[in-house]
């Protein structure tokens, strides 16, 4: 039986789930116009010739990622304490700005400044983004809306796959204009449209002290769980860094395919098994949590669990087959650990401190998941294999599905009245 406390929060009002369907696109954009980069990396390195190593263009990859994780904290934080509806539509047109730039770069200087500045404008998204549908979504809901919303960045993945194809068909700088053109249009659309949370509209507005660097700080980083989710966030993200920046050029060379079937095969299953595992993760753990507090935790130690295995099979590939089971294994697991981050950070920190606490979570594992891009291109240059890493990456991932296990939520939302 459901509790009745539990009961008078299981249904969101209807815009907050226009809400989730207005910012799926964006999320759907923001993850493509990433991901392109890593499936055009033939097309891209034989038309620009400074980008000279392997090395150097996980160097760019890795250079959004730095910039991106430095300036999280700033955009939770921003998203904090103003108006999160207006970061979210300028963080949207900048980004694609940035993304309709990189088709007319010509040097790896160029590249890489296009690159910090999208890596500036993205930092802003994804945590405003998070704690608006929670503002909007009661804990009944939560995971869902968060795995809707983590379905988009998958479906943005899946059709960064389509690069390799464009770029072999057409050209690699097409994608770039087409997909940056479509973000600039989409942010005048969700002028109309988004709404900002009346929580955030009357707690944070601009003037007001009941959010400042220092008091956020202070309870953040002095709460354990808080310590351990960061962690957490971080230790399975470096098995996604992987298979997102390197698994198409591993596939590539392992069967000999081109940058199209192999950029494709590498986004394609992962990311619609991460589709699939997002949106089960999050309905399975809404229903957990009515029964236990730990809920959300147990699901989404179980996500990580799977990814093990899944990992180690494709650090050992033996045919294509196997490749694919590998990764709609990992994409699955993977998929129900990310739909529940957010979700287990409103359990432990207070409403007002969700944005900045998202941000750093993304600073930490974005920044080690940057340099783990560049020590596999490096390894790449020096003729190790890149299963290597992903069977290092497994044992990384198995350690960060032990420590979420020590979580312990502050807010039990199945006592709420």
């Amino acid at each position: 039986m459901i509790p009745a406390q539990a009961k008078s929060v299981t249904h969101a009002s209807r815009y907050a789930w226009v809400l989730v369907a207005m910012l799926v696109p964006v999320a759907m954009l923001n993850y493509l116009d990433r991901t392109m980069l890593a499936t055009m990396r033939t097309s891209i390195r034989a038309d620009i010739p400074s980008i000279a190593s392997d090395q150097d263009f996980g160097l760019l990859m890795s250079l959004f990622m730095w910039i991106y994780a430095f300036l999280s904290p700033v955009g939770g934080f921003l998203a904090d304490r103003f108006n999160r509806r207006y970061l979210i539509i300028f963080s949207l047109f900048t980004w694609s700005a940035m993304t309709w730039l990189t088709g007319h770069v010509h040097t790896f200087q160029q590249m890489a400044w296009v690159r910090a500045f999208m890596g500036i404008s993205e930092a802003f998204y994804i945590p405003a983004a998070l704690a608006l549908i929670a503002d909007f979504h009661p804990d009944a809901t939560r995971s869902r809306a968060i795995g809707f919303h983590t379905a988009g960045i998958y479906l943005g993945q899946t059709f960064g796959g389509l690069g390799g194809y464009i770029a072999d068909t057409s050209s690699w700088r097409n994608a770039f204009y087409w997909f940056g053109a479509a973000g600039m249009l989409y942010s005048i659309v969700l002028i109309a449209f988004l709404k900002e949370s009346s929580r955030n509209t009357s707690n944070t507005t601009v003037g007001t002290d009941r959010v400042n660097v220092r008091r956020s700080l202070l309870e953040l980083l002095g709460t354990g769980s808080f310590l351990i989710l960061v962690a957490y966030f971080t230790l399975p993200a470096i098995s996604g860094w992987a298979v997102k920046n390197w698994l198409p050029t591993y596939l590539g060379t392992a069967f000999n395919l081109r940058q199209g079937p192999a950029g494709m095969s590498a986004t394609g299953f992962v990311t619609l098994a991460c589709f699939g595992g997002a949106l089960l993760g999050g309905a399975l753990a809404d229903l957990a949590t009515r029964r236990t507090p730990r809920g959300r935790i147990y699901v989404s130690a179980l996500g990580t669990g799977l990814c093990v295995p899944a990992l180690l099979v494709l650090g050992h590939v033996t045919s294509l087959p196997i490749a694919i089971a590998g990764m709609i294994a990992f994409g699955a697991g993977f998929g129900c650990f990310d739909a529940n981050n957010m979700p287990i950070l409103c359990q432990i920190v207070k409403p007002e401190f969700r944005a900045t606490g998202y941000g750093i979570m993304n600073l930490v594992s974005i920044g080690v998941g940057a340099a783990a891009t560049v020590a596999m291109g490096a390894m790449r240059d020096r003729g190790i294999s890149l299963g290597v890493a992903f069977e290092l990456s497994a044992a990384i991932a198995l350690l960060g599905g032990v420590l979420v296990l020590f979580v312990r939520p502050r807010y039990d939302v199945t006592s709420k009245p």
